[in-house]
């Protein structure tokens, strides 16, 4: 069934579409593929055609390669479809969806998946993506739909309920749960701890000791892990070599490190019994006990807000760097290892019609997990084949863990009914429901604040 037709769209991005774009046309099973490169800022997907047909030429790939500036000219034929679209600018309007708020004395732990700002985020994306789908039940509706767009699960759930189109969401959060676990089994597994790695932040001082940690984890251990995204606890813990439960060796080692580590994940792993997966950094998205204006968890808990100045910077130098790349002034060997975070892994299984396992797939919940509510968005382990992308049942979940997985789900499909509807309603009550907001007046002024700033891309409230 190989070689097959993949359209990648956000492919200018300096993160998503180089790490893709240089994953797919590394590969020797897609060889002789076509790879559509879509991005709406015609500079920026021209500049990663350039770069594409660098690789393309020097790894022999013997690919076709076009690039465009909006999907419906690209889809005809397609069989996967790879999608990390943001309204942009993107650090920009994340930062507005946290100031507005605090205006209104909500002050959001994140503000990208949860939270008011998870609500904004979603449905600025959400019509983007629908029309996407839509297209694609037109022009190729048997593809296959990858989704990386935030908040995960909303988008994935929009595509699932709003179109015909099967839809996988992949993430690689995961890994962090797998640097954590590491740290904690350091001494006696043997692993080395990389220096710096003191957190789980989204930070360049901090991914690279992290990923670091993580790969030495992964190569050892085996993690099962379910929930909503970056909303996941892990189920098991084993040892690869020797099938070893290491559970209760990680709760006794994890509870000898440092307390600064991780604090909110700590405090909810007592609490809850399972630990964590995401982190602090998301893990505070969906908790009610962040928010506090008098107690001020956030500074006991350390969770820190996104930088978004500093990413803003990184993503114009990665820019130059494609540049660099694409007119041959630098090397582009270090793309030989690019992670494309399953997207090719799916595409290879799904088009070779061979079986494979993945550690984090967001599908529907067709029985994954037992006491969460059918249809709605999981995060499970999962197999792609011939048939598609399929997740694992891992059975129920605690009722507490379940409760405030259900609790976020409820929030989230009220936000995308709304999204889809322009329903104002349905977005008062996405916002009373969601762990974030205490009061009544204040949640109609936060919305009222957001249909306000953000009238263009939300004109269906307007209608």
């Amino acid at each position: 069934m190989l070689p097959t037709k993949v359209v990648v769209i956000g492919a200018g991005s300096a993160s998503f579409g180089l790490n893709t774009v240089s994953a797919l046309l590394g590969s020797e099973r897609l060889r002789g593929s076509h790879v559509a490169l879509v991005d709406r800022d015609g500079e920026a997907v021209a500049l990663m055609g350039r770069l594409a047909a660098r690789l393309n030429r020097e790894w022999d790939a013997e690919m076709t390669i076009s690039t465009h500036t909006h999907h419906a000219e690209a889809l005809e034929g397609a069989a996967f479809v790879v999608s990390a679209i943001e309204v942009p600018p993107r650090e920009a309007l994340w930062r507005s969806d946290y100031e507005l708020a605090l205006k209104h004395g909500v002050r959001q732990p994140y503000a990208e998946n949860g939270g008011p700002g998870g609500f904004a985020h979603a449905a600025r994306n959400i019509g983007p993506v629908l029309e996407i789908a839509h297209d694609m039940e037109r022009l190729c509706p048997q593809a296959l739909y990858i989704n990386y767009t935030n908040p995960m699960t909303r988008i994935c759930d929009a595509i699932a309920r709003y179109s015909a189109i099967r839809v996988v969401g992949l993430c690689h959060q995961i890994r962090v749960g797998y640097a954590m676990v590491g740290l904690a089994l350091a001494e006696p597994l043997g692993f080395d701890v990389p220096s710096g790695f003191t957190g789980t932040q989204a930070h360049p001082r901090t991914i690279p000791p992290m990923l670091a940690m993580a790969r030495q984890a992964q190569e050892r251990l085996t993690i099962r892990a379910a929930g909503l995204n970056h909303f996941t606890w892990m189920l098991s813990l084993h040892d690869k070599r020797s099938g070893e439960d290491l559970y209760p060796l990680f709760a006794e080692r994890w509870a000898a490190l440092e307390p600064s580590f991780e604090p909110l994940t700590r405090k909810v792993y007592a609490a809850f019994g399972l630990f964590p997966i995401p982190g602090d950094e998301h893990l505070c998205e969906y908790l009610p006990w962040l928010s506090d204006p008098i107690i001020r968890p956030w500074e006991k808990y350390d969770v820190r807000l996104y930088d978004w100045d500093l990413m803003a910077r990184r993503r114009a130098d990665r820019r130059a760097d494609i540049a660099a790349m694409a007119d041959g002034t630098k090397g582009i060997e270090q793309l030989r290892t690019a992670d494309s975070e399953g997207a090719l892994e799916v595409i290879e299984s799904v088009a070779g019609a061979e079986a494979r396992y993945h550690q984090a797939v967001n599908v529907p919940n067709r029985g994954q997990v037992a006491n969460l509510p059918e249809g709605a968005i999981v995060e499970t382990p999962g197999v792609s084949s011939g048939a598609g992308v399929e997740g694992l049942a891992v059975g129920a979940l605690p009722e507490g863990i379940a409760e405030l997985c259900r609790r976020e789900i409820t929030v989230g499909r009220l936000g995308v009914d709304a999204a889809v509807h322009g329903d104002r309603r349905a977005a008062l009550q996405c916002l009373l429901l969601d762990p974030v907001i205490t009061d009544m007046d204040t949640a109609e002024r936060v919305l009222e604040e957001y249909l306000r700033a953000y009238r263009e891309p939300l004109a269906q409230f307007w209608a």
